[in-house]
């Protein structure tokens, strides 16, 4: 017996990309719908080796149905997923808009699986930001063995992050440099973004920071300890898919780099690539279309008494959107719904 499913923004970049990985994972569906606003009605979706008519999010009704996986922004989200889980459909929702609710858990499956127990108080579970994703499944082990205290991150997030028309726009300007007559100013950033780099992913706040900064602050301490102390710059880089962080952290206990790598190596989600030769890390480029969160570049920081330096690589498509929403699917009927 398997679950009824909806995906809500199913013609979007995460939607579409929730349902490949849903069929990809042969998660256990008996039914499954693909909603969108009505000016995508009729639009068609690929589950698999089956295609999907999308229907209208406005009309449906939630009751019966299992599990809802929101792919659309938190305003929208905020009209609909009350409206799903009144009706008694767990929301998994890929919006910023729940993670800060006390009342409803912040997931990621390999570093807080535990918390999934708190869903019911709202029938919604919260996905977090893709760049503390994948970044806390990194440091997730680091901190079981050795404690980190502090964390200073720098991101290198793809455009994809912004969705498709930042895609187009990275394209279209890279096509217009090298035609004359057909150069093409931003429009979805305040800058140029291609052959450039943008210090500057969602809105500014009063202290300097941006949001995603904040985001990054404020999700790592909610999904893996409040103690820590984490302070982030994240920039917007000419790639189309593909989060990279550089990320240098530091712990109550010394850790070597050696057992570091090896605790890695153990570590769910985590894949090692650590070779100290030309080649020998991940890229962005390598990591599209794959589940893991790649880490490269493990080394000792001289300058403080108990550091580390990595290097972090994920498909935030995946990762840091549909693959963790659908893995906390996965975790939700384990220990919750027991279907499948």
């Amino acid at each position: 017996m398997g679950y009824r499913v909806a995906v809500v923004g199913a013609t979007g970049n995460v939607g579409r990309e929730m349902l490949n990985i849903l069929a990809e994972r042969e998660f256990p569906v008996d039914e499954i719908v693909a909603l969108a606003s009505r000016k995508s009605l009729g639009s068609e979706c690929s589950f698999g080796d089956r295609t999907l008519k999308t229907q209208d999010l406005d009309t449906f009704d939630f009751a019966g149905w299992d599990i809802a996986f929101f792919a659309i922004g938190s305003d929208a989200t905020k009209k609909y997923a009350p409206v799903a889980a009144k009706a008694g459909c767990v929301v998994i929702d890929n919006s910023s808009l729940y993670r800060y609710d006390p009342e409803v858990p912040l997931i990621v499956p390999e570093v807080n699986p535990d918390a999934i127990a708190g869903y019911s108080r709202k029938n919604i579970i919260a996905n977090p930001n893709c760049s503390t994703a994948q970044m806390v499944v990194a440091l997730k082990p680091i901190h079981d063995r050795a404690r980190i205290t502090r964390v200073v991150v720098s991101t290198y997030q793809s455009v994809s992050g912004t969705g498709k028309e930042a895609m187009d726009e990275l394209w279209n300007q890279t096509k217009g440099i090298y035609v004359p007559g057909q150069e093409v100013e931003p429009k979805v950033y305040p800058k140029q973004i291609a052959f450039n780099v943008i210090p500057h992913i969602d809105v500014f706040m009063e202290d300097g920071s941006t949001k995603e900064e904040w985001k990054m602050v404020a999700e790592t301490k909610k999904i893996m300890d409040p103690s820590i102390k984490v302070t982030a710059t994240c920039v917007r880089v000419p790639v189309f898919v593909g989060h990279s962080e550089a990320v240098n952290v530091e712990t109550e206990d010394f850790l070597d780099e050696e057992e570091a790598r090896e605790i890695l190596r153990e570590a769910p989600g985590v894949l090692v690539v650590d070779k100290r030769e030309p080649g020998g890390y991940v890229t962005p480029v390598e990591c599209v279309g794959e589940y893991a969160t790649y880490v490269s570049r493990i080394r000792q920081d001289s300058t403080v008494e108990n550091g580390l330096n990595l290097w972090v690589v994920s498909d935030n498509l995946r990762k840091g959107a549909a693959l963790n929403a659908v893995q906390i699917a996965e975790l939700l009927g384990r220990r919750v719904l027991r279907k499948g």
